[in-house]
């Protein structure tokens, strides 16, 4: 090392001891060491805590711009206006709804000859009390297919379209994947819904099908169906994609309209979020009380409620 480096040291050196006998003397010697851990927690924020920011942000980002004043002006029965002797997702559940004027919610299922029947289940016997899959049968099994011992049927969708071809009242259309077939059955719902004068939207607990309509069908209201799938009563499943899911972290695929979350759980962070960040609109599940309704209304959300009417 040479002179003159030597001799720079040493400075730097007194300079430093002279700074430490100074803050010593004013009672400061403890700013130093703080000075070295804000650095060190600026650096972390910066590196770490932003970038973990900005993945969540994009992760939850969902599609801006959607008219809602029209879909506002209605209530959804939840599987139509069903009670003792109207069973759920019974064209007689329907019909009562648009009496009172509801909207509905309604589930559909892609059946092996490529027609859509409305059901929840894809087993049917907690409705039909037959050991079947939806999925397995045709348009013709249908008639057979009692709805909770009574004379209704399990209905084609484009019977229940044929209802509501021409009324001002909504349908909230849940699309039910099974075996992967997310492509097909978007597909042919909306062959079906192309062809009759009716407002709706989509939705779908399958990111995949919400995001079929982001890429072929973006005109279309699309919505992310979600709830705490990974709790014991909601099947306590860990799998990785239900847990995205249940975290609305899918949304960077799917870019939902609107987000339709369980209103018994919907307390969760990613969802106040995506409706702060991008304003997205929620629709609460199921409504059973009155007092349930009000609160998810004094929110802003839309209601799917059963049980009960107005």
């Amino acid at each position: 090392m040479s002179k003159e480096k030597k001799a720079a040291k040493a400075a730097l050196k007194r300079s430093s001891e002279r700074k430490k006998q100074l803050m010593a003397a004013l009672g400061l010697e403890w700013v130093g060491p703080v000075l070295k851990i804000l650095k060190i927690f600026l650096l972390f924020v910066l590196f770490v805590v932003l970038p973990a920011v900005g993945i969540l942000l994009l992760a939850l980002q969902c599609r801006r711009g959607s008219d809602w004043s029209y879909l506002k002006k209605f209530r959804y029965a939840h599987r139509g206006l069903h009670r003792k002797g109207l069973p759920e997702n019974s064209l007689a559940a329907f019909r009562d709804a648009l009496d009172h004027g509801y909207g509905v919610e309604l589930d559909v299922h892609l059946m092996k000859d490529g027609n859509l029947a409305v059901v929840h289940d894809s087993k049917l016997g907690r409705m039909c009390g037959a050991d079947a899959v939806i999925e397995d049968l045709t348009a013709e099994d249908l008639p057979k297919l009692k709805l909770d011992y009574t004379e209704e049927t399990v209905p084609l969708f484009e019977d229940v379209l044929k209802l509501f071809n021409g009324r001002p009242e909504p349908m909230i259309v849940e699309l039910k994947v099974a075996d992967g077939n997310y492509n097909e059955l978007s597909e042919k719902t909306m062959e079906l819904l192309d062809r009759y004068n009716v407002h709706y939207v989509v939705e779908s607990f399958d990111p995949r099908a919400v995001a079929w309509f982001r890429k072929n069908r973006p005109e279309v209201v699309r919505g992310q169906l979600s709830t705490a799938m990974t709790k014991p009563e909601h099947g306590g499943s860990r799998k990785p994609d239900l847990m995205l899911v249940e975290h609305l972290l899918t949304n960077l695929i799917a870019q939902p309209d609107f987000i339709a979350y369980d209103f018994t759980e919907r307390n969760i962070p990613e969802l106040a979020i995506c409706r702060k960040v991008y304003g997205v609109q929620e629709v609460s599940w199921t409504i059973r009380t009155p007092e349930d309704a009000e609160k998810a209304e004094k929110l802003g959300n839309l209601v799917i409620f059963e049980n009960f009417g107005w």
